[in-house]
């Protein structure tokens, strides 16, 4: 899902502290009552692992007929990773893919040489209070794996592994951490995952990742003794364990990984090691040739004109 154009960068604030090299503001955009926060990219830093793309939509409540209704559009050499915390995506895609997705369960689509894809709230979920809250990140592919096959894979939520103990409840969406593994396979070192803390609970965080990132959806936290508010995304120095203390209830997202193997140019919904490949995506999006997908194939999103 893109509500807006990829290219356009969050707003960044430099930071100065033992554990965090950067503070990132994002920027936030309203959608016809659907607020949509641009964590990544940011002018200060472009990327967190393979992580290219963090958007953070809602929390919403849908008027009646309304809902969410992103036509078709392509994507190249990146995976769209799909994470909802309230509400209902309905996800159709050019391999034929065609399903819900709900609170929990983890999309993750691969695009590869290419694919097109939409995602739109279900017909018979637009009668009016109808909830949309979560978030849609974009992982770089290796440069070896950027023109690999498209694919398509979903998790239910019941088989994203938990831990819940002394006030702090964690489930790894990606990669591994505390003993526990995520299912959901990525082509790079990467980790995703999802914290409740209660009050007072402490949050460790290893160095087992060199590059992390710790986005803060509600509460307050307090790290080496200094506060941080929701919505901010805390990049953290590498190298060091560092322990994250709630302040009040707080709702967390860590993301990262290994650096990526390379720079990456991002343009729209196209995401390539190569400009010369982006550009010929852009061509084939404009001639009509990439796949159609099944079951929405009568709108799409125009390539933009810049």
């Amino acid at each position: 899902m893109s509500f807006f154009p990829a290219k356009d960068p969050a707003l960044g604030d430099a930071a100065s502290s033992d554990a965090i090299e950067q503070l990132i503001v994002p920027r936030s955009v309203d959608l016809g009552g659907l607020q949509v926060r641009r964590v990544l990219p940011s002018a200060r830093q472009r990327m967190v692992g393979p992580f290219i793309f963090f958007d953070h939509m809602g929390p919403a409540v849908f008027r009646p007929g309304q809902g969410v209704d992103v036509r078709p559009h392509p994507h190249i050499g990146l995976s769209t990773v799909t994470y909802l915390f309230d509400g209902e995506i309905v996800h159709r895609d050019s391999l034929g893919s065609a399903l819900p997705i709900r609170p929990g369960a983890v999309n993750l689509m691969t695009a590869g040489r290419g694919i097109v894809h939409s995602e739109r709230t279900a017909a018979d979920r637009r009668d009016g209070g109808e909830p949309l809250h979560g978030l849609q990140l974009w992982v770089a592919l290796p440069a070896t794996n950027e023109e690999m096959a498209p694919a398509f894979a979903h998790t239910a939520a019941a088989d994203i592994p938990e831990l819940r103990e002394n006030g702090l409840s964690l489930r790894v969406i990606a990669g591994s951490m505390h003993g526990l593994t995520s299912p959901v396979r990525t082509l790079w070192e990467t980790i995703f995952v999802e914290a409740h803390l209660t009050a007072g609970t402490t949050f460790p965080i290893g160095k087992e990742h060199e590059e992390r990132a710790l986005y803060i959806e509600s509460g307050e936290i307090e790290i080496v003794g200094e506060r941080h508010e929701p919505g901010r995304l805390l990049v953290l120095k590498p190298g060091a364990r560092i322990d994250v203390r709630a302040v009040c209830d707080a709702h967390l997202i860590l993301v990262g990984g290994a650096p990526m193997d390379g720079p990456r140019h991002i343009w729209w919904n196209f995401v390539s090691s190569r400009k010369d490949r982006i550009d010929a995506a852009k061509a084939d999006w404009k001639a009509g040739r990439f796949d159609l997908v099944p079951g929405d194939s009568t709108e799409f999103i125009p390539l933009p004109e810049s």
